[in-house]
């Protein structure tokens, strides 16, 4: 495929939306087409079925129900939407990926990382990013962020303790996948931030000027 697959990831109120949209300003102004999304949603399809992850009400789900979810969501927006737009040559941002399947269900449910893994390389046939942002923030400060949404989501209103997990679960990827996962430290102002994901991408040589 022609075009360029970037994921953010990150904790709840660490400024993805604010920095996806920085990144997509910059790939513009450089004459590329940049395709925004993300996960879970991202198709018709895949919207309905992150309304039912992520509604508070269903406090009974199961974490395998939860992962089989996300899996289902991921694999029609992967098949519908991020693969043909690649095979276009655009560049394609996506907020949130994999890496969320794998610490939130793999690590702080429990599940297990290769179940989690197995079932994603099934739904996504194996598609990985070409580079992945992991904006580390402490779940506290992220809230303190966000404190005034009026309703968190089934998952943002979760225990500290998972919250923590989370982090921890992100924090052993990046020591696993050095040459795709790259952190930065979201307690920095917006442009610190921004600037630190154009570096990663400079070191990683796939910035493309136009």
């Amino acid at each position: 495929m022609e075009g360029l697959f970037i994921t953010i990831e990150g904790m709840d109120g660490s400024g993805k939306t604010t920095q996806i949209n920085k990144l997509r300003d910059y790939f513009e102004h450089k004459g590329q087409h940049v395709v925004l999304t993300r996960e879970p949603g991202g198709t018709v399809i895949s919207e309905a079925i992150r309304e039912i992850i992520l509604d508070i009400k269903y406090q009974e789900m199961d974490s395998v129900t939860e992962a089989l979810l996300y899996a289902a969501s991921r694999a029609q927006h992967v098949r519908q939407h991020i693969v043909p737009n690649l095979k276009d040559g655009n560049i394609v941002i996506c907020d949130r990926y994999v890496d969320s399947s794998i610490v939130y269900q793999g690590f702080a449910r429990k599940i297990g990382k290769e179940k989690v893994k197995m079932i994603n390389d099934f739904a996504t046939d194996k598609l990985v990013p070409d580079i992945t942002f992991f904006l580390d923030l402490e779940h506290t400060k992220g809230m303190d962020r966000k404190k005034n949404q009026q309703e968190l989501d089934r998952l943002e209103a979760e225990k500290e303790q998972f919250h923590q997990m989370v982090r921890e679960g992100y924090h052993q990827l990046l020591k696993e996948n050095p040459h795709r996962l790259i952190g930065v430290d979201a307690s920095q102002s917006i442009e610190e931030v921004h600037q630190a994901i154009l570096n990663g991408l400079k070191n990683k040589n796939i910035i493309v000027d136009k």
